[in-house]
């Protein structure tokens, strides 16, 4: 017997799935209990470092929210924000940081994440952040929208980051780390060959001629200039 379309019942809607990247696991903790009060049911992930969260967005490419942290291992200013949104564009990406200086929100904005959370928030704003941007808009403290947009020239490197493979980009923040090329080879089990190759292709793609200038570049998204550590030169 043929049974109308409108009889059958309406599937239940998926329940959300979010990814938290934070390497402190107090304040996952703390996250993931808001996050639970906004969306019971939630499906949540957690990654402890810039490459777990690679993993896991490798692996649930279809989730409805990440929740990054910019100071984790592996992290430097912006540029996981920035490579992660290059490999995943579909994933919407909400900064959740300690740094609440208006420029640093505006500066996580412009490079492309849907939202920012400050970690002072309490969990009545977190939970109208989260209910916001999982509706599809972008949510961020007043302040951020208070000041000038980031400048043009690291915006720029921003989109030339945006074209490293994943392992080039692990081999510039090596560099950046102050790391040799024989070290970086160790430390990815690959030929010492094989890292010159990537770092001429780094030089390429980010128009620099030598490795300081590539990390002076990508230290553009970093957050404090201190925080830039110039590479050994080598042949």
């Amino acid at each position: 017997m043929h049974v109308p379309d409108h009889h059958l019942p309406t599937p239940p809607a998926p329940m959300p799935t979010l990814l938290i990247a934070d390497d402190h696991p107090l304040f996952r903790e703390a996250l993931r209990g808001a996050v639970q009060r906004v969306i019971p049911g939630v499906q949540l992930l957690e990654a402890d470092s810039v490459e777990a969260l690679y993993a896991l967005a490798e692996q649930h490419p279809d989730a409805d929210l990440v929740l990054m942290d910019l100071n984790m291992p592996g992290a430097q200013g912006f540029n996981a924000l920035v490579h992660l949104r290059s490999l995943h564009p579909q994933l919407p990406i909400v900064v959740v940081s300690a740094r609440e200086e208006p420029t640093v929100m505006r500066r996580a904005l412009d490079h492309g994440a849907f939202g920012f959370i400050p970690k002072s928030a309490d969990s009545d704003t977190i939970g109208h952040a989260l209910g916001t941007i999982l509706d599809g808009e972008r949510w961020a403290p007043a302040e951020a929208h208070n000041v000038p947009p980031t400048d043009h020239e690291e915006r720029e490197v921003g989109q030339r980051l945006r074209e490293l493979t994943p392992q080039q980009f692990r081999v510039l923040q090596m560099l950046g780390a102050g790391r040799l090329n024989k070290q970086i080879a160790y430390d990815l089990n690959v030929s010492e060959a094989t890292i010159k190759a990537h770092v001429t292709a780094i030089l390429r793609k980010l128009g620099v001629t030598n490795r300081t200038q590539a990390v002076l570049m990508a230290g553009k998204l970093a957050i404090d200039d201190d925080s830039i550590v110039l590479p050994p030169e080598e042949d």
